[in-house]
């Protein structure tokens, strides 16, 4: 049957439940706005829409790989609470969410929002907290190519590696390098020349409020703003990084060494990029009085 934009409209304003979730509501109901409201709550749609303004920005990052099907998945899923974070149900939403989504065909965040929306929904009426499922990546790996993972603290920290060639050792510790050291870049070519240009002119400006360079030539000030940019991009470069596996060795050196090299890197960390609302326990208990 067709629906009545105003009827979806109404149905919205009562349950604040989403436009797509109205429709099928109403189309299910045969129009009837009662029927659909109830309908809603029965699915704990109108609970999840509830919790809607509510940040979720703890949770856990997981990594699973499917040998036979060679594929791998990196993901993150977010909760309100740490306490909540380390219970069996979410941990086993997780898997149960990655696992879904690693033998499917999905391409994107919002056919793989779709394809796990009635988990999360379930669990999110289960649990009592706002559950959000925030991003992941699929990799697909040849017989030839390895594959290195590391979850580190349960799930806060997760990284997921490719390599040209199957190492499982280095892959290994190469993921645990990259859990600890967190660099943003492989290699130097890959660094965005925009990054490049907005560490130069934070090093200029840097440059300028230093006395101790004021009377120095410009060329000499050139050479010492770019030996300034090289020190912090080299930070964040994970070739130019000291291995944490091999003390005193650079990671690029490492894999020179190996004749590896890395085709893809992620690392999720918990929550990162997401504001957390400040809370004063004490005022918000004198609020409920």
């Amino acid at each position: 049957m067709k629906v009545d934009v105003n009827a979806i409209k109404s149905l919205r304003e009562m349950t604040g439940a989403g436009m797509m979730d109205c429709k099928k509501a109403l189309e299910i109901n045969d129009g009837d706005l009662d029927k659909a409201k109830d309908w809603l709550r029965e699915k704990g749609i109108t609970t999840v829409a509830k919790k809607e303004g509510r940040i979720a920005a703890e949770g856990l990052t997981f990594v699973k790989v499917c040998e036979g099907c060679k594929r791998a998945i990196i993901l993150e899923v977010n909760c309100e609470t740490d306490f909540v974070s380390k219970g069996d149900i979410f941990h086993a939403l997780v898997e149960e969410v990655a696992e879904k989504i690693l033998h499917s065909g999905v391409k994107t965040q919002e056919e793989a929002a779709a394809l796990t929306q009635e988990m999360i929904v379930e669990a999110t009426v289960k649990i009592g907290e706002k559950l959000s499922f925030r991003r992941f990546q699929l990799l697909d790996y040849t017989p030839e190519e390895g594959i290195g993972t590391y979850i580190h603290m349960g799930g806060k920290i997760s990284v997921l590696i490719k390599l040209n060639k199957d190492d499982p050792e280095a892959a290994k510790g190469l993921a645990m390098h990259i859990a600890a050291n967190n660099p943003l870049y492989i290699s130097r070519e890959l660094i965005p020349a925009e990054e490049i240009e907005h560490e130069t002119a934070i090093q200029t400006e840097v440059t300028k409020n230093d006395p101790k360079l004021a009377d120095k030539k410009p060329e000499m000030v050139a050479n010492i703003i770019k030996g300034k940019v090289s020190k912090v991009l080299a930070e964040s470069t994970l070739t130019e990084q000291e291995y944490l596996m091999v003390p005193g060795q650079k990671v690029g050196d490492f894999l020179k060494e190996k004749g590896l090299k890395i085709l893809v890197m992620t690392r999720y960390l918990v929550g990162e990029g997401i504001a957390k609302k400040e809370c004063d326990f004490a005022s918000e208990v004198m609020g409920q009085i």
